[in-house]
């Protein structure tokens, strides 16, 4: 991968883990309701699958799905489902205060932040339709595909981290139970929105 094209991939990758999306507002409620170091269990979760989309991508599953479009709509129709549940679960699942309560084991939140982020069909426009761009075919794959592994983990997590450390400091500065309770069915607004978006965005690309 050519510095030039590195740099190019890497604003693209980094104005997109900066952008509020499903996986930023997952992390951002868990920081507001467990704490920074809680919220680096989703964070991590998510980064794991970003490297699972870049292998998919690398290994011209992206061509697969344009060559099966019913299967491409069932994989987005399952992940706004999947993004569905966690905004619900954002919004309405749990008692909503702003006093730091004990998290959930680490594992599960992983385990959200996986599932989060392989059913995000955002990633899906990311992975699926701008990566493989960046690949040069005349090349070895296999170090440009360490390269962008290690650079989408770099801009995902710099994002998180940014969300995850201003989330907490608003819930010190906020106390409102009123305030909590509107902030997360707001998040889960925005994580339903973000995600019918990238939806719209694929549909239009490929005709369906």
């Amino acid at each position: 991968m050519d510095v030039w094209v590195w740099l190019n991939f890497t604003l693209l990758f980094l104005a997109g883990g900066l952008t509020p999306g499903p996986a930023v507002m997952l992390v951002t409620t868990a920081s507001i309701r467990y704490g920074f170091r809680p919220s680096m269990a989703p964070a991590f979760g998510i980064c794991f699958a970003n490297l699972i989309w870049i292998t998919l991508a690398a290994s011209g599953v992206a061509v697969v799905a344009k060559a099966f479009p019913e299967a491409f709509l069932a994989l987005k129709v399952v992940g706004i489902c999947f993004i569905a549940w966690l905004a619900w679960k954002t919004a309405f699942g749990e008692p909503v205060d702003l006093l730091r309560r004990e998290p959930p084991p680490r594992a599960r939140l992983f385990v959200h932040g996986v599932g989060l982020q392989l059913a995000n069909p955002n990633a899906l426009v990311y992975f699926g339709g701008l990566l493989p761009t960046y690949f040069n075919a005349d090349r070895d794959l296999i170090p440009q595909v360490i390269i962008s592994m290690l650079t989408v983990t770099a801009c995902e997590m710099f994002g998180l981290m940014i969300y995850a450390g201003g989330a907490e400091a608003l819930a010190r500065r906020f106390r409102s139970q009123a305030f909590a309770t509107w902030f997360f069915r707001l998040a889960a607004l925005a994580m339903l929105l973000s995600a019918g978006f990238a939806v719209y965005l694929t549909w239009s690309a490929t005709g369906r």
